[in-house]
Formats: C-alpha cells, structure tokens, sequence
C-alpha cells in the first residue's frame, strides 16, 4: 500500500480490487456535500485489500462551522499533530481524551472515528461517528462512513440504510465517492436478496465502463441470486460466479452482441446452473420479451421450484394476453413466495383476467398489505373492484392511484 505524502493518504477499499483511494487531509464532512476521494486502478490480490480510510480529517475544524473547543486546547494541538505525523495511535489516544475533556466538540468525535476506521477498529469508529451525526444530521460523507462500518461488522440492513442516506445527502456527489458507495450499495443489495436493484445499481459501473475481476464476481453473485458477497464465494463457485457476472457486465454496458455470446458461452459451460437462464431472461424483459420468455421456460426446466422463474413467466404470458397460460405459472409463484408482493399481484391479475374476482381481490389485497404503496396493486385493485361493481371501492383506488402518480410512490419492480 503506498505511503501517505503531503496532504494525501492513501488507501485501499475492501471488497474492490485494483482500487486505491486518495483521500485530501483537508476534506472534512459538511452538511449535504460530499468529501473528495478519487480512484486510482492498481493490481492486488483480493484477499490483502482492506479499507484504511474512506474520508479524513483536516487539523483545524472550520469545515462543519464549529470552533475548537477552549478546553483541552493541548491536547487538540497534540492530535492534531500526531495526525499530520502519520502517528495514527498516538492521534486516535489524544482526540479520545479530547472528546472526554469536551464531548460537545463534533469534529473531535469525526476525528476519532475516521481515524480508528483506518486501523479496522470499526465498532468504536461507528460509536464516534455516530455521536459526530447526532450534532451533524445532516453530513452526508459521515452517514455513508458509518454505513461502511456497520458493513464491516456485518449489519447489513443499517449499513444499506445509511449508505443510502449518505448518498440522498451529497456524500456520492463527487464522481470517485460515487463509485465507492454505489459499489457497497450494491453489495449490500445482494447480501439483503434485492438482486433487482442491486444489477440496476451495478449497471452504474457498466456504463462508465469501471470493472476488474471482483467486481465482475459481485455481479454475478447478484445476476444468480445468491446472497453473498463476493469474499465469500468458494473458489469453486467463482468460474461460474465470474462468467455470469462478465455476460450481465456486458448485456449491462448496451454491448448486445457480445453479451449474447458470453451467455451462450455460459450455457455451454455451465448447463445446468440455477438462474443462469433467469438472469439472461431478466435483462432481456424490457425490450425482448419473447425471447426472455423462453429463457424464463429453460430456466424451469432446469430448476422447477424456481418460484422466480414462475413469477416472470406468469408476467411475460399475461403481457401477451395468455391469461390461461399464465395462471398456473402464478400460482406456483405466489405457493413458492407467499410474502413476496409481485408474486400475489400476478396472481391476483391472473384470477381476475380469468373470471375468479373473489380470489382476485383475495391476491390483491394480500399484495397491497405487503407493499401498500405500489401504484400497478392498486391499479389492478380499481379495475377488480369495478369488475366486482363495488364502485365506491373501485372510485377510492382511482383516486390513489392519481395520489401515487404524483411521485409518492412506485411500482413493484420485477424481482
């Protein structure tokens, strides 16, 4: 790892290969901005890649329009010192007394936390940059670095919430912030079982036309469904994991024909892999769905139970008008994935097409207590009820319909 020079510390991101961040000494989290970190590609081995920093500190605290505190005014100068030095310990032992002396100082608690996560000491650094938010809701960069400890101790669902924060709040505003976070983001997504939004938080990557090879094993771990992250995939899974990952980087960055071969090459490869088909089918949807249909087909018949596989297939039917067809596709997807709010929409759209309006509404309702803010359940909802000649219902979803129209909400993505 290289040596910090001058105002630059240089350091190396986990979970992103070939990725050095260097992070300007003078850079300190502001309300709604973003810090300026940039990337630089080197080659590394995955498994020696470690996050030192993501944002640092400056000597002198004007950034978040606090003064240094008059007490302990010593021991500030000292770590501040010390921090200039590089003395890193001796800094996180003199701004740990400096915030005991004054724990109402805020940039003496983002100190300390971003110092000690530079060591790996991150249950500690989240505690400190924790209590630097509580003076500073609003610092975009300090709520995404929380969200990257929290990742680093593994609570995954807090670290994808403040990630996600941070990034509303400025911290990605920056071009090389972005990558970071988006990167972790996606991550998380995966780790969490939202594929959906983590292949279309990866396509980021694809149309700027970042990649290296882990990078390549993350999306793959998304495309196929597996809720992993990349460190933990077996050297076994990693061929398949990689060659998924590079056909969908491809498909991802609008290079079609390339793509199409990647994944013929992976069929060929790798026959019988789940969700391989799915994930082909998945990304062509949107502008081929005929073909994305008979994806969805080969992967069933590869992998029956999958309930995924079912659910798209009962969409892609219902789009054409199959509703016969379509209906047993769904209702094996809503027994495979009872709580999961697309899978009784399509049902419920398949009952209600073919005659059943009672087990329509039945679906329905059930989907729009698991997602009560989808516009296309209560869509569906206001034509079954007018079906059913409950015009006052049918009238009530109309005008929530018109409601979520106006931005309050969104429809259910494809899982």
């Amino acid at each position: 790892m290289a040596r910090p020079c001058g105002g630059t510390i240089v350091t190396r991101m986990q979970g992103w290969d070939s990725a050095v961040l260097l992070v300007d000494l003078n850079s300190r989290p502001k309300e709604d901005t973003g810090s300026v970190v940039s990337i630089k590609s080197r080659q590394c081995r995955v498994c020696a890649v470690l996050i030192a920093a993501f944002f640092t500190c400056a000597c002198f605290p004007e950034a978040t329009g606090q003064s240094a505190p008059d007490r302990g005014g010593d021991l500030i100068a000292r770590a501040a010192a010390a921090q200039m030095q590089n003395d890193i310990p001796r800094a996180i032992e003199l701004y740990s007394q400096a915030v005991k002396v004054n724990p109402k100082w805020p940039d003496g608690w983002w100190f300390l936390g971003s110092l000690q996560y530079r060591t790996g000491a991150f249950i500690p650094a989240r505690d400190a940059v924790s209590r630097y938010i509580e003076m500073t809701p609003n610092a975009g960069p300090a709520i995404a670095l929380r969200g990257l400890c929290e990742f680093e101790t593994e609570q995954y669902k807090e670290a994808l919430g403040d990630i996600q924060r941070g990034i509303s709040l400025g911290a990605a505003n920056q071009p090389r912030n972005e990558q970071i976070l988006r990167y972790h983001e996606a991550l998380l997504q995966t780790r969490l079982g939202n594929y959906s939004s983590a292949l279309k938080t990866y396509s980021f990557f694809a149309k700027t036309g970042v990649t290296n090879p882990e990078l390549l094993v993350a999306i793959g771990l998304a495309g196929l469904r597996m809720p992993l992250l990349p460190k933990n995939v077996g050297a076994e899974q990693q061929p398949l994991v990689s060659a998924a990952g590079d056909a969908a980087y491809r498909f991802l960055a609008g290079d079609e024909t390339s793509a199409t071969t990647a994944f013929q090459e992976l069929f060929r490869l790798y026959p019988s892999a789940r969700n391989a088909h799915f994930l082909y089918g998945y990304l062509l949807f949107a502008n081929d769905p005929d073909a994305a249909l008979s994806e969805f087909l080969q992967e069933l018949k590869i992998s029956p139970s999958n309930a995924d596989a079912d659910l798209m297939t009962a969409w892609a039917l219902l789009l054409r008008n199959r509703v016969r067809e379509a209906l047993p596709y769904a209702q094996q997807a809503a027994a495979g994935e009872p709580r999961l709010a697309s899978a009784q929409l399509v049902l419920g759209r398949s009952l209600m097409e073919t005659g059943d309006l009672n087990g329509a509404l039945e679906h329905l309702q059930e989907a729009l207590q698991l997602e009560p803010d989808n516009l296309e359940t209560h869509l569906a909802l206001a034509k079954a009820y007018s079906k059913s000649g409950r015009n006052e219902d049918a009238r009530r979803e109309r005008v929530l319909c018109l409601q979520l129209t106006k931005g309050t909400a969104t429809a259910i993505e494809s899982p």
